[in-house]
């Protein structure tokens, strides 16, 4: 009896010995992600970064950013060359642009679609906002993006790497983009429409991407979304730039005009909304008081 005694006190010490102070915390291992919050003050932090880089840079990483989207519309199509199943097909296509949107995450390139995320955040996050500077800054992107989209496309046609089934892939995606200037006004309406969609999917590609401390995790986070509005056919200004400048310069199916009046105009502003206001907007209202700890603003 006297041992049995002895061997429940020895446990009852043991127990002890091994239980945490409620007072302490657990050590967890460290998080994999940034919260929401951290991320959306990292949009603010990226968007006065680039602002208030040189003219030149912002120029060069435009052009660069537009060279991306040309190289991502080319691979998107070769993936979906002669695939009969649409959902394979969409699949595949998303896959080949998300390659081109990784390229431009990772190499911190200023892509028009995702300075509508970024510059709205330091606006309304952050302080000693210029705005002669912010307008410059949007133009230089939108037109940089235009010229390096254009750019690669003229190399790639110069180097006749590419089938004629590319070709005749490409009059099938150019089909899809430009289906809504049948309906005029309409039409018109429909894209913007499907451009607020499009850049709210590719804010939360950019809020993914942010939010990933890996490598890994960026291009999944990049992946996911790019695949849904590729699929979804919903009009993404930068992107198409990509396949309209391929198209510009392999047939007169349209012509360059009509591009840019009945898709990148409408397609352009929606963009805008849907980064500055369902994305950017939104979250920083939705965390407004957790950023306000961050940065040590309680007012």
């Amino acid at each position: 009896m006297a041992m049995n005694n002895d061997q429940e006190d020895h446990q009852n010490k043991q127990n002890d010995d091994f239980e945490v102070p409620l007072n302490e915390k657990v050590d967890e291992p460290g998080r994999q992600f940034y919260i929401p919050s951290q991320i959306v003050d990292e949009f603010g932090e990226k968007g006065r970064d680039h602002l208030y880089k040189p003219f030149r840079s912002q120029l060069l990483l435009a052009l660069t950013a537009g060279s991306f989207m040309t190289f991502g519309a080319v691979f998107s199509i070769l993936l979906a060359i002669g695939v009969e199943a649409k959902g394979v097909s969409h699949l595949l296509s998303g896959i080949g642009f998300a390659a081109g949107y990784a390229m431009v995450f990772i190499s911190g390139s200023v892509l028009f679609t995702e300075i509508n995320v970024l510059l709205p955040s330091y606006l309304f996050n952050k302080g000693g906002l210029r705005k002669k500077s912010i307008y410059q800054f949007w133009a230089s992107a939108y037109i940089g993006n235009i010229l390096g989209a254009f750019l690669v496309a003229v190399f790639i046609q110069l180097s006749a790497s590419l089938s004629p089934k590319f070709y005749s892939e490409l009059a099938v995606f150019l089909d899809h983009k430009m289906k809504f200037m049948e309906s005029g006004m309409i039409g018109w309406f429909e894209i913007l429409v499907s451009g607020i969609l499009a850049n709210w999917l590719i804010g939360m590609a950019a809020f993914l991407t942010t939010a990933a401390r890996d490598i890994t995790g960026k291009f999944l986070g990049t992946m996911l979304p790019v695949i849904l509005f590729v699929a979804g056919n919903f009009q993404h200004s930068a992107a198409n730039m990509g396949y309209f400048s391929m198209g510009i310069l392999s047939s007169n199916q349209y012509a360059w005009y009509e591009y840019i009046l009945f898709n990148l105009i409408p397609a352009s502003i929606g963009n805008l909304i849907g980064g500055g206001i369902l994305v950017s907007l939104l979250f920083s209202y939705a965390y407004k008081e957790d950023l306000q700890t961050n940065t040590g603003n309680t007012d």
